[in-house]
Formats: structure tokens, C-alpha cells, sequence
């Protein structure tokens, strides 16, 4: 499957090779976590060409600052290493399944001319 666990020692490699990941931000002592891993597992065999990871909050807690996890479940979508998508909560299959499906159609061109360090 394409799910990886990341650590702040494969964070970077992942992020390099990766056109698309979705990172679930998640902690062993979150009840809706466990059925938001159901929801990430089914989306991730929908699309095996997009690199799926999980990032457990407690164990390592620099990613989790890095991107400013407050509350889980979180989930955050990067195309090119830009975020595209950051929510907390629970989200449905299809609505996940949405949000991989644009984020595949996002032109990397644009995203990188939007970007402020651009200029």
C-alpha cells in the first residue's frame, strides 16, 4: 500500500520524490482518528500513483509543530511541497477522494507563481 509512516528522518526524501502526499496527523489516544484511518486507507487504494502518509502527533511532535497541528484528526494535501488543502476532522471518503482528485488537476505552474517566495 501507499502509506508510509513519516518521521522527521524520511520527511524530506518523501517530500522530494513525491508530485502529491496526503499527511493524516493523528495520535494513538484519538477515538475519531481510528475511523478517520479507515477513511485514508480506502482513498489511498483509490489512487496508488499518490503517496499517502500518517504522522503520529505524539511520537513526532517537530513535524506536528512544523505544520501547526492543533487538534486531530488532521489532514494536509502538498502538490510540489506547497499545501493545498489543510483541514482538522473527520472527512468522509468521498469528500477526500474530491480533494485528492483536484489536487491532481492543480497546474504546478500556477502553484509555484502563486507561491510569495516566487518573485
Amino acid at each position: 500500500m501507499n502509506i508510509i509512516t513519516l518521521t522527521r528522518n524520511n520527511f524530506d526524501k518523501t517530500l522530494e520524490k513525491s508530485t502529491i502526499i496526503v499527511i493524516d496527523f493523528w495520535a494513538s489516544w484519538c477515538g475519531p482518528c481510528l475511523s478517520f484511518k479507515k477513511v485514508v486507507d480506502e482513498v489511498a487504494q483509490r489512487y496508488p500513483e499518490v503517496q499517502f502518509g500518517n504522522v503520529n502527533i505524539d511520537v513526532e511532535k517537530e513535524l506536528a509543530e512544523e505544520f501547526h497541528i492543533q487538534s486531530v484528526p488532521a489532514v494536509m494535501i502538498l502538490r510540489d511541497r506547497v499545501i493545498v488543502f489543510a483541514e482538522t476532522g473527520l472527512l468522509t471518503v468521498s469528500t477526500l477522494s474530491e480533494l485528492v482528485k483536484q489536487a491532481k488537476a492543480l497546474n504546478p505552474q500556477q502553484l509555484h507563481n502563486a507561491r510569495p517566495d516566487s518573485a
